[in-house]
């Protein structure tokens, strides 16, 4: 008996995915993306603004100890809050002074006697780096963060 007529080659089984497979997940992938990110850039856009408020909280209330350490005067400028005194003790816990979420530095306006600014102004621009602005390209300062004031 001729067994090569009886045994038939095996087809082997080829790995892999269709092209409906892999069109089906992609248009998930894409469904999915559209209803994610603009929750994730809102979220983060959020995140940005704390972020700041935070920095500018922490500003100010080491601007506050200086001012405690050294009778009442408040520093020319924020360099001096994470500079380490003879014993090296520095007023932020920082190596350097924060940037805001957007990479830009905060603004320091030191209190300036008789002008109607009795404390210091720690302040971002927001994202867009220009005065004025709304939702994350707002003004935020320690102000408006402590009791709603507008200046």
């Amino acid at each position: 008996m001729n067994t090569r007529l009886l045994s038939r080659p095996r087809r082997q089984a080829r790995g892999g995915f269709s092209l409906a497979e892999l069109m089906v997940v992609i248009v998930i992938i894409g469904l999915l993306a559209t209803l994610v990110v603009p929750n994730v850039v809102q979220r983060l856009k959020t995140a940005f603004m704390g972020k700041a408020k935070a920095d500018i909280t922490a500003l100010a209330s080491a601007l506050d100890d200086y001012a405690t350490q050294n009778g009442g005067r408040y520093p020319d400028s924020l360099d001096v809050l994470v500079t380490p005194d003879e014993n090296g003790y520095t007023f932020l816990k920082q190596k350097s002074v924060p940037v805001d979420p957007w990479g830009n530095e905060y603004g320091y306006e030191p209190p300036i006697p008789g002008s109607g600014q009795p404390e210091p102004r720690v302040y971002t621009l927001g994202s867009d780096g220009q005065p004025g602005g709304d939702g994350d390209a707002a003004d935020v300062d320690n102000f408006t963060i402590q009791g709603g004031r507008e200046r």
